[in-house]
């Protein structure tokens, strides 16, 4: 398998090398020559089978030859072995029709430890095969973070660097990366948003020299083999329901769109998904273009679904870069005038395509606390902000024909229980292992919204740490 980038002017890479890359060195993202397709008698392989041999099923033609099969398995076995749910990723079913997938059941109660989980795993393997090291660097609107650091923390041959905006992200979310004391975990409060915080890294990757010099990877969904770790939910979603003599369609709470981009990908594999529902708060950049057409930034709100705070939704190039034909040249054109002007029309025939599969919704933090509190009293579940919008957002487009509704909860109530005690009047509890957070001294740097500023931090840090 290898992989091109999305801007046409960077090097094919194989899977290790797209692994520790993260970002095309022409400022593109790495998506695969083809993409593994599974026949019908393969999808109906995968019922009843335990989520890490789904996963590793679906996963390794991405990795190719690039790591043993054997060692990849085991790698993804002992990745979820850990996870505090034994179906890993449970379904709840709220209605006819209507299910939940609870991904919150690994070590930082979000789904980005689905992906991160093996994705630290990865790291530790081909850096132990090429003797190397990495300088990961990564930004984070909350959850991202957490589960970066704890994926990484100590790991000998990874220095870590997570960027989050400051007063942006919930107390949980911020403790459960500063209260970590690992000397390779290194955390930035950046004084502006978390579209800030994302250009803040952009900017060092696409600065070659300083990218070289520090061998700088991504944990970000930038990175393809987060977005591979997070296509296996699909198949083991349509494993459960019936897939492929049962079509679907999923509701995904949506930021940065690598989670529903991954649920593309799963489509192009085979899993009949009939629909991609995205959910969004205020900061609706995805909804109005899959309603208009035009993508178009506005000023970032802070909302009780702090995940979501985004204007600049980076896997989005991914999606475009399929409606464009995989034409690189007028998609570097178009992205590059989308930053500089903030708004684009990709199109009429390009947004027809895309809005015949994904759809868009919208809640305020009025409607959020209203969907929490009437998930809460219909069926007795206490999602967090950022799952309640998805399951809105399900309940308000799904459509007769769109098969079974799956709604992805991505987060545990817990990161959240201002909002949703507010809500529901119901204040959600930490599992034992995180019940004493709020007491742990916290270790973190607050920077300006300055590259060379930060470009200096990371640089001084990994000099200090270089010292014997």
């Amino acid at each position: 398998m290898k992989y091109v980038s999305t801007r046409g002017r960077a090097p094919r890479l194989g899977f290790a090398e797209v692994l520790l890359a993260g970002l095309a060195r022409d400022g593109g993202l790495y998506v695969p020559e083809k993409f593994p397709r599974l026949a019908r008698n393969e999808l109906r392989a995968l019922q009843g089978r335990a989520y890490a041999e789904i996963a590793a099923r679906v996963m390794s033609p991405f990795v190719g030859g690039a790591i043993p099969r054997a060692a990849f398995e085991r790698l993804v076995a002992e990745t979820y072995a850990g996870f505090g749910h034994a179906a890993v990723a449970p379904l709840k079913q709220l209605g006819p029709d209507r299910w939940l997938m609870e991904l919150f059941h690994g070590p930082t109660l979000a789904f980005k430890d689905y992906a991160l989980q093996l994705v630290g795993r990865l790291f530790d393997h081909v850096l132990a095969k090429l003797g190397e090291r990495v300088t990961i660097v990564g930004a984070t609107s909350g959850d991202t973070g957490a589960a970066a650091i704890e994926a990484c923390r100590d790991r000998e041959r990874v220095e870590i660097f997570i960027l989050h905006p400051r007063g942006r992200v919930s107390e949980v979310q911020r403790r459960q990366m500063t209260t970590v004391r690992s000397a390779n975990v290194h955390n930035i409060a950046i004084e502006g948003t978390f579209d800030d915080c994302q250009d803040l890294v952009k900017a060092m990757f696409n600065d070659l020299a300083f990218r070289d010099r520090h061998r700088l990877a991504a944990v970000n969904s930038i990175n393809w083999a987060r977005i591979m770790a997070q296509v296996p939910y699909y198949f083991a979603a349509g494993a459960s329901l019936g897939a492929p003599e049962r079509a679907l369609s999923f509701a995904v709470p949506t930021g940065n769109f690598g989670n529903v981009y991954a649920g593309y990908v799963a489509r192009r594999m085979g899993l009949p998904i009939r629909r991609l529902i995205v959910g969004s708060n205020r900061n609706d950049i995805l909804t109005r273009y899959l309603r208009r057409g035009v993508m178009a930034t506005a000023k970032v709100v802070p909302t009780t679904s702090p995940s979501m705070d985004i204007q600049v939704s980076s896997n989005f190039e991914r999606l475009l870069f399929e409606a464009w034909n995989r034409q690189s040249a007028p998609l570097a054109a178009a992205m590059e005038g989308f930053r500089r002007l903030g708004r684009a029309d990709f199109g009429r025939e390009r947004w027809r395509r895309i809005a015949r599969l994904f759809a868009g919704f919208r809640l305020d933090d009025r409607g959020t606390a209203g969907a929490i509190r009437d998930i809460h009293r219909s069926c007795g579940e206490l999602l967090d902000p950022h799952s309640a919008i998805g399951v809105a957002a399900g309940e308000a487009l799904h459509r007769p024909g769109d098969g079974a509704l799956v709604a992805l909860a991505t987060a545990h109530p817990a990161k959240f229980p201002d909002a949703v005690a507010a809500a529901a009047g119901v204040r959600p509890a930490l599992p034992a292992r995180l019940a004493d957070l709020f007491e742990r001294p916290e270790r973190c740097t607050t920077l300006v919204n300055d590259l060379a500023g930060v470009k200096a931090f990371v640089t001084g840090r990994l000099n200090a740490r270089a010292r014997p």
